[in-house]
């Protein structure tokens, strides 16, 4: 039996990190398994193949190759888990963004004691590291989260190919990272219970803190790296923090309103050209209006999201002249039943989501410098 308030922290078995990692998956697939299954997308394996494939064959690594179909859906799910049950595969690895990385861990889960690695080529999300896979239509709208029993085995990043990405990638990644810190101090506050199945730790608490304020010393640098292609310090710091702090931050500490209106926001059709973190940054513009944030926090938001190229009005993410109603339909997603919106402090409606989104709209228009 669970002890009431047990504070737990969840992470990957093992984070790795650097340019050219991926030469060294080979060395650290083997370490799990003999017979590996690879998703990744058309386009990924342009540019990964032969160092996915040396490294494998170099390690006595067997490989089998599947092209992802570009959304993790339950029938993605189910076509690559019989693919990988077919070969007999004892490790799935998922190689590129979030949505391949999603259906990867939903493979392992479905196949049970099959070994799962993220192999991120973007910092896009904070996907990689957690025991969790969101769900999408076959339209695109958000369905639901899968949650599954255990972290990745390992987590692999590049940063040479997350240098390599349009900088746009990893701009996405710092909205989705800047929300761990406004949605953990909310659910520490509201003694949320957390994904990752208890209250947060002291620990799990600094590395959401950790993680912005990475961002905030970080930040404007690691886009002007991406922009150039290039390596540097400060895109590693940046890497990190999108895909590691943020990852253990908000899995251990919890999500709220921002992710929850982000999923709202996938209702319309107009934003569905947008990134995750791109929305996920509009969700927590309306999440500090919904707290009744200072003015000095939402401008150091505002003056951060405008650096680094994030969105900060509704038009930005595809939803100029929304209609009062667009909004509604926005709201009442964003506060269906499991969202985690509801883990505010507070009771949050339809109504409110819409207020919110229309008023943190108003002021960063109003704030623009001209």
């Amino acid at each position: 039996m669970k002890t009431i308030g047990t504070r737990m922290l969840i992470s990957p078995a093992k984070y790795v990190q650097g340019a050219g990692a991926m030469h060294e998956l080979g060395e650290h697939v083997a370490r799990l398994g003999e017979n590996v299954v690879v998703l990744a997308d058309k386009g990924v394996w342009e540019f990964v193949d032969a160092s996915v494939s040396e490294s494998l064959a170099a390690a006595g690594v067997r490989l089998t190759k599947e092209v992802f179909g570009g959304l993790c859906t339950q029938r993605e799910i189910d076509r690559v888990a019989a693919a990988a049950e077919e070969t007999g595969a004892d490790v799935i690895v998922g190689i590129g963004g979030g949505t391949a990385i999603d259906t990867a861990k939903a493979v392992g889960h479905a196949l049970g004691d099959i070994a799962v690695v993220s192999a991120p080529t973007v910092a896009s999300t904070d996907a990689p590291t957690s025991a969790l896979a969101v769900i999408y239509t076959d339209e695109g709208a958000f369905e639901r989260y899968s949650f599954f029993g255990r972290n990745p085995n390992l987590v692999l990043v590049d940063t040479a190919l997350v240098a390599r990405a349009p900088s746009r990638f990893i701009v996405s990644g710092m909205g989705d990272a800047l929300a761990t810190w406004y949605e953990a101090r909310v659910c520490v506050a509201a003694h949320r219970t957390a994904m990752a199945g208890g209250l947060a730790t002291e620990a799990s608490l600094s590395l959401a803190r950790l993680c912005w304020e990475t961002l905030m010393e970080y930040g404007p640098q690691a886009r002007l790296s991406a922009e150039a292609h290039v390596v540097t310090p400060a895109l590693e710091k940046v890497t990190e923090a999108n895909t590691l702090l943020s990852g253990l931050g908000f899995e251990s500490c919890g999500l709220a309103a921002a992710h929850g209106i982000h999923n709202g926001l996938t209702v319309s059709h107009r934003t569905h050209g947008m990134m995750h973190g791109e929305k996920v940054n509009m969700g927590t513009l309306a999440q500090l209006v919904l707290e009744g944030a200072p003015t000095d926090e939402l401008d150091t938001w505002l003056r951060f999201s405008r650096s680094v190229g994030l969105p900060t009005t509704l038009a930005e993410v595809g939803l100029a002249d929304a209609g009062r109603e667009e909004l509604l339909a926005v709201g009442r997603a964003a506060t269906a039943e499991g969202e985690t919106t509801h883990n505010m402090p507070f009771t949050v409606s339809a109504d409110m989501v819409a207020d919110a989104l229309t008023a943190g709209d108003a002021y960063a228009r109003a704030t623009a410098t001209p």
